[in-house]
């Protein structure tokens, strides 16, 4: 190998590792982790079928993973998550009960972050990733 390829190699390994870093420390917030350690300590939210999760955090905002939205609504989670419920009606008693359930845990999820010194609001944000998972597709805007 010359001295320009060798030269011109390391540059460019030096630069593409430089870049990794950058990117990898730029998205590591080591506060998400915490908040998903106390939202996994929660015996509630440990039991329930949907694994809330801090996906976010910054300047005092949480955010939080859920499976419904606008875009998804409760009964198409609650549908993949308790094949019972297929079908039914919206104001079925079961799948009344079952929304109630969600409603339930996303509270608490909430409470418990908002229950932490530095968090003063959350926000939810769809996890695609799940639902995609699962066989759903999300309405791109």
């Amino acid at each position: 190998m010359d001295k320009f390829t060798r030269n011109y190699s390391i540059a460019l390994v030096v630069i593409l590792v430089g870049l990794g870093f950058w990117l990898f420390s730029a998205n590591w917030n080591p506060r998400v982790s915490e908040l998903n350690k106390v939202l996994e300590a929660d015996p509630d939210l440990a039991s329930y079928v949907y694994k809330f999760r801090v996906v976010d955090y910054d300047n005092g905002v949480a955010v939080i993973s859920t499976p419904r939205s606008f875009d998804v609504p409760a009964m198409r989670y609650l549908e993949i998550v308790r094949p019972e419920l297929a079908g039914k009606a919206q104001d079925d008693p079961a799948m009344i009960a079952a929304q109630q359930d969600l409603i339930k845990h996303q509270k608490r999820a909430q409470t418990l972050m908002l229950g932490q010194p530095d968090v003063e609001r959350v926000d939810w944000r769809l996890d695609v990733r799940w639902l995609a998972d699962h066989g759903v597709q999300v309405p791109s805007h």
